[in-house]
């Protein structure tokens, strides 16, 4: 049965999700704007994403899913496009200029195609096969440093990713921060730290990354190697796993 936490507020959206950085990016949006939910927790390691009715709502059998009980119980898969629907809805986090939304939309691509794939690839090569193939770690890790010099060198002039605080922030934002999870420091990258540093203070982005609590903290070391044993097995069976431990 899919677990709930029931929120105090009356519910809008429900938002299915798991401790994943897919699944923060649309807790903290969702924090950001205020909008009341509730959470129903998707157990991955229990495979609760590919039943029938958790399939209705996400046909990839991916979290996190939404479902608008304002308009009419309308189902969203995809981070990104959740993201997108979000923001035209409230009409905050994303401009409605033509070109200052499409500023907002390439930086979520950018995550989308390149910072979640790339780092995904690298914490299943870097933390969770039993085996390590270096060149499949060199490769992964060594895309995802370019990646990071990419945002490092938009951050340099400006204070976030597309002129003001977006969703393009956060989708980037809930994957860099867990760099150390892929193997990557971002040290060198002095813009793209002190962006990171600066989301990590706002109090929407650390509410959203409790939703739901997280099983594993990479930063104190709590649960992560049975996190890890969790997502290799996930990883063998080819489902989601958990793809961060922070």
């Amino acid at each position: 049965m899919l677990s709930e936490l029931v929120g105090t507020v009356t519910r809008m959206i429900d938002l299915y999700t798991a401790a994943t950085p897919n699944g923060h990016k649309v807790s903290i949006a969702l924090e950001e704007l205020g909008l009341p939910y509730t959470v129903h927790v998707i157990d991955l390691a229990k495979l609760e994403q590919r039943r029938p009715e958790f399939l209705k709502l996400s046909p990839n059998g991916r979290i996190p899913a939404i479902v608008d009980r304002e308009l009419d119980d309308f189902a969203i898969f995809e981070s990104g496009a959740i993201l997108i629907y979000l923001a035209e809805k409230t009409g905050r986090l994303m401009p409605a200029d033509v070109k200052g939304r499409s500023r907002v939309i390439q930086w979520l691509m950018f995550q989308m195609g390149g910072i979640g794939p790339m780092m995904g690839q690298a914490n299943v090569f870097f933390r969770y096969l039993p085996e390590k193939i270096q060149p499949a770690i060199d490769r992964y890790q060594g895309e995802v440093r370019r990646l990071f010099g990419v945002l490092d060198a938009q951050l340099a002039g400006q204070e976030f990713l597309a002129d003001d605080y977006s969703i393009a922030d956060i989708a980037n934002w809930a994957w860099v921060r867990t760099h150390r999870w892929s193997g990557v420091p971002i040290d060198e990258f002095i813009h793209l730290k002190r962006w990171v540093d600066q989301l990590a203070d706002r109090p929407a982005c650390q509410r959203g990354i409790e939703v739901p609590p997280r099983p594993a903290r990479v930063e104190d070391g709590k649960g992560v190697d049975k996190f890890v044993e969790q997502a290799r097995k996930l990883v063998e069976t080819g489902s989601q796993p958990g793809t961060s431990g922070t």
